[in-house]
């Protein structure tokens, strides 16, 4: 019983995708860390061109006040949105930093194959 409960213990199963084993962590944190890299430089460059594209329906506003308010309310909330993305990275990085993970958010790595 012995011999087949070990068998049975040391059996894996192998195919695509991420392989059980010591690396399969380190695995994961790199693709979880990739899609968060990628989603925040993409936040951050979205955000920056609402930013001037309601810069630039502002001042194309040419005083009329209803254009203007639209115009102020868009570019606070993009702004907004820009601080919350930078915040949340920042505070990401410093729990990852606390925990002791190293790394988690390393941009370098995000482009390069996984």
């Amino acid at each position: 019983m012995a011999q087949l409960t070990n068998q049975l213990l040391a059996y894996t199963l192998t195919g695509p995708g991420i392989q059980p084993g010591a690396n399969s962590v380190s695995t994961l944190e790199k693709i979880i860390s990739s899609i968060i890299g990628i989603l925040t430089v993409v936040g951050v460059i979205y955000f920056t061109i609402q930013i001037i594209l309601a810069g630039f329906s502002l001042i194309a506003s040419q005083g009329d006040p209803k254009e203007f308010q639209t115009s102020k309310k868009r570019l606070t909330t993009n702004v907004i949105g820009l601080v919350i993305i930078i915040v949340a990275y920042g505070l990401g990085a410093l729990i990852a930093s606390l925990l002791g993970m190293s790394s988690i958010f390393d941009l370098s790595t995000v482009f390069q194959p996984i």
